[in-house]
């Protein structure tokens, strides 16, 4: 899962929206622990604060976060949940405008590693506080 975690992030290529994606997941998933881990990267990445408590309500927040962003986000969401059994085609449409297919396939699979580790985590009650960069 690591490797799989490094791979999505460098073919990626954007280490602020890697971290995003990777605390949206985590806010939907209750993961503490990947919370406070991501947080803390996000913020020594540069990340503003703003942008981060303000995570939760993305969707409220038009001009906080670019469109790439946000088609990320919705992306991250509809992966997360997966209600109706399928990412609804126009949330993968509206992804596929704005990464090209190596970058979507990378972030398909950071969405997928980081729901991973969350559902890890969270199984093992792993709490918050242990992350040493």
């Amino acid at each position: 899962m690591s490797a799989l975690s490094a791979a999505a992030k460098k073919g990626l290529g954007d280490a602020v929206l890697a971290e995003l994606v990777m605390i949206r997941a985590s806010q939907i998933n209750h993961c503490a622990f990947c919370l406070d881990m991501h947080l803390q990267i996000a913020r020594r990445n540069g990340e503003s604060e703003d942008r981060i408590q303000l995570l939760n309500a993305w969707e409220e927040t038009e001009d906080l976060y670019s469109e790439r962003e946000r088609a990320a986000l919705a992306l991250t969401e509809a992966v997360t949940v997966l209600t109706d059994g399928f990412v609804p085609d126009a949330v993968y449409e509206r992804a596929a405008e704005h990464f090209t297919e190596g970058e979507l396939a990378h972030l398909i699979a950071l969405i997928t590693v980081i729901n991973g580790w969350n559902r890890l985590m969270v199984s093992r009650r792993v709490l918050p506080g242990g992350y040493q960069p």
